[in-house]
């Protein structure tokens, strides 16, 4: 009896703990700020790349950096063409888009690509005339 009191008492005192405590924000600090405005203006300097703005309430946007100002940046929508400026305060992440195949894809499909002709190249002979290296196709 007394456990299951104990429970109920416990459970009551976390959930007045876990309502009763404001939920606190992240405030961005100034080193924050310079990070990521060092991080926009090095994107900023290859004006053919896409980057990736991810801000702090978790949504992104895609486009170009058109340019970029002491205390925001102007980023161009990379579908409607339409231009935002974007304080560094707001954002959480920037990064260099990827949308095309990345390196390490290329890699494997160019190892798959070799092993395939390996593979036709050492099967196909010694399945067409028992091993004999010919030039035709049998």
């Amino acid at each position: 009896m007394i456990k299951k009191h104990l429970a109920i008492a416990l459970s009551a005192i976390l959930s007045a703990i876990s309502f009763g405590l404001p939920a606190t924000a992240r405030a961005q600090s100034t080193s924050d700020s310079n990070q990521i405005r060092a991080r926009v203006q090095k994107l900023a300097m290859s004006k053919g790349s896409q980057v990736q703005v991810k801000f702090r309430d978790k949504t992104k946007l895609k486009g170009y950096i058109d340019s970029v100002d002491p205390v925001s940046f102007t980023l161009r929508d990379s579908k409607s063409g339409t231009t935002q400026s974007i304080a560094y305060s707001e954002v959480e992440n920037v990064s260099k888009s990827n949308d095309g195949v990345s390196t390490k894809t290329w890699l494997i499909l160019g190892g798959v690509a070799a092993g395939a002709i390996t593979t036709f190249l050492i099967v196909k002979p010694a399945l067409c005339d028992g091993g004999a290296q010919t030039r035709r196709i049998c």
